[in-house]
């Protein structure tokens, strides 16, 4: 399934046909190596243009002007920070220990001449402290979990955003036992239960 069925939203996006190409590029590589590798769940291979592509092209309009760097925790096969970088993030890097999906990783990029920097490891094992603008990531662990993996990697006035699910509320209650943080909470765009979470000035209690 092509950006056909999701026209309006990524009219919103104000994506370019340069960059919806690139895109493409990108999903057909993935359908190609899920047939060795599992990438993403098979089930959502029909859709993957919604279930992927677009859930990770929304966090776009939220990234704080002069957004520079970004890394992106547990990318698994490159969502969302592969997606930000082609639509245009400056210097992107991202972080998982999974070494056969940055091996994907690293081919859509060079498919799609977007500059990343590819961390093969444990989160905790990037050399490089306090650099980032921001730090995303996606169905990887609770939000308390993901706000101590990002102490260390993003910058003192840095921001996170978190693809979330149907837990976020109770996530969010859950971490502020522990956290001091400002939040918003955005319905995502490409998931009824889902939400796009931004998180600033976190402090530890």
């Amino acid at each position: 399934m092509g950006f056909a069925a999701q026209q309006d939203q990524w009219n919103a996006l104000d994506v370019s046909r340069e960059t919806l190409d690139k895109l493409q590029v990108y999903a057909d590589l993935l359908v190609k190596w899920q047939a060795k590798i599992n990438l993403v769940s098979n089930s959502t291979l029909d859709d993957l243009w919604t279930r992927h592509l677009l859930d990770s092209a929304q966090v776009f309009p939220f990234l704080p002007n002069q957004t520079k760097t970004l890394v992106d925790i547990g990318c698994g096969a490159g969502f969302p920070g592969l997606v930000l970088a082609i639509m245009g993030v400056e210097d992107v890097h991202m972080v998982d220990s999974d070494m056969r999906k940055m091996a994907f990783v690293r081919e859509v990029a060079r498919a799609t001449e977007t500059p990343v920097t590819i961390h093969n490891c444990r989160i905790d094992d990037v050399k490089e402290t306090e650099f980032a603008d921001v730090v995303t990531s996606r169905a990887l662990a609770s939000l308390e979990k993901l706000l101590g993996f990002s102490a260390n990697l993003r910058k003192p006035d840095g921001t996170c955003i978190f693809l979330k699910g149907r837990k976020t509320e109770e996530e969010i209650r859950e971490a502020q036992k522990n956290w001091d943080f400002e939040y918003q909470s955005h319905g995502s765009v490409s998931d009824r239960e889902g939400k796009v979470l931004i998180i600033e000035r976190m402090t530890r209690k």
